[in-house]
């Protein structure tokens, strides 16, 4: 297949055009066109989103509504069912993080999930749209109606910055807090808005109407505080706050507490909780809550300038010793000025790791995520 069949598959977003006027290059990513860099470049881009305010376009994501077929009850117990998560105790106007899982307690996805009052609204990873569409669909046509959001782009605003400039289009922003979700009217249409985001940083996640999206996006970067950001920088943005990447750090292999996402297991859905199991791969995954994972994700240090990329073999010594793990996100933080990477070691490792850089062992320090502090608005 040629390079050129190649793009022609691919999907475009519906801000496209404004990508590549701002400069934006584009490359393959979960089936769509995406902007990697802009002309500033991902260095630029990561410490610009740190200091002020940065613009990405995650329009590639899957945004679906489930609508209750006779009540969120009934709604909120089908979706308990497909993950270890508490569904029926958010509160409307709330957001919660998600996770889907598979009979062996794998992750098949993670997801964000609002109640929206009488629905709730869901966004899915890109890669996995389809499939989770497909399983939500399967699992829950009894209670919902399982419908796919597709006139609408998904903008994230991330930075310090991000609220007073969202502000100038939507003041009532103001009044958000981490983890709300709104309904807001504006000049480009009514906009869903999250104060959530993939960065370490405040900020919010929009979803703005075809109709109004361009000219949304084009008011913020019209902002001193706003610029472009490309899927480089989110990279490395997410990668400093210790966030996990699906298929990359999580995948259907991984458990949620194997992957440090123990914390969003409420109590409720634990051993001895009032609506405890119940969904796929509970037997494991309470277990593993309760004597722990043979491994577990961890941030790592390497020592000195060299990164340690996705893949890279880790060892338990800088000589013989054991093959115990593995780099899964790897890179360089401009923030902190340093390599930095996550991976999987045995439970309770501390202390030094070696990984294998072109046939090198170079040591590596076991250290505790995030890289960089958050900065939600509690």
């Amino acid at each position: 297949m040629t390079g050129e069949a190649r793009v022609s598959d691919l999907q475009r977003l519906g801000l496209h055009d404004l990508h590549v006027e701002l400069g934006g290059r584009m490359v393959p990513f979960a089936g769509y066109e995406m902007p990697v860099q802009y002309p500033a470049g991902v260095m630029k881009e990561h410490l610009h989103t740190r200091a002020a305010a940065g613009l990405f376009d995650v329009s590639h994501m899957g945004q679906v509504i489930l609508r209750p077929r006779a009540g969120m009850a009934d709604l909120a117990a089908g979706f308990e069912a497909l993950m270890p998560v508490d569904v029926a105790g958010l509160p409307p106007g709330r957001q919660r993080y998600g996770l889907f899982t598979n009979d062996r307690g794998g992750i098949l996805d993670d997801l964000m999930f609002a109640n929206r009052g009488d629905h709730l609204l869901v966004v899915v990873n890109a890669a996995c749209k389809a499939a989770d569409i497909a399983h939500m669909t399967a699992h829950l046509a009894d209670v919902a109606e399982v419908l796919p959001v597709t006139d609408r782009a998904l903008l994230a605003l991330q930075g310090p910055a991000a609220e007073t400039a969202l502000m100038r289009i939507v003041p009532e922003v103001a009044a958000m807090r981490f983890m709300d979700v709104a309904v807001l009217d504006s000049a480009f249409g009514a906009l869903w808005i999250s104060r959530s985001g993939y960065t370490g940083e405040d900020g919010f996640e929009v979803s703005a109407p075809d109709a109004g999206a361009d000219a949304f996006a084009r008011a913020l970067l019209a902002m001193d505080e706003v610029a472009p950001i490309g899927l480089g920088a989110r990279d490395s943005l997410r990668l400093e706050a210790g966030l996990p990447l699906y298929g990359h750090d999580i995948d259907d292999q991984t458990t949620p507490v194997a992957a440090g996402l123990g914390w969003a297991i409420q109590k409720v859905r634990r051993t001895g909780g009032a609506r405890a199991g119940g969904f796929p791969g509970a037997a494991r995954i309470l277990d593993e809550l309760s004597t722990g994972p043979l491994a577990l994700r961890v941030g790592i240090r390497p020592e000195g300038r060299a990164p340690m990329r996705e893949g890279t073999v880790l060892w338990d010594a800088p000589e013989g010793g054991r093959n115990f793990g593995a780099i899964t996100s790897g890179g360089f933080g401009p923030s902190v000025d340093a390599p930095i990477a996550m991976g999987y070691v045995p439970a309770g490792t501390t202390g030094t790791v070696w990984g294998e850089v072109r046939g090198r062992r170079l040591p590596a320090q076991v250290v505790p995520l995030p890289f960089h502090p958050t900065t939600y608005k509690r």
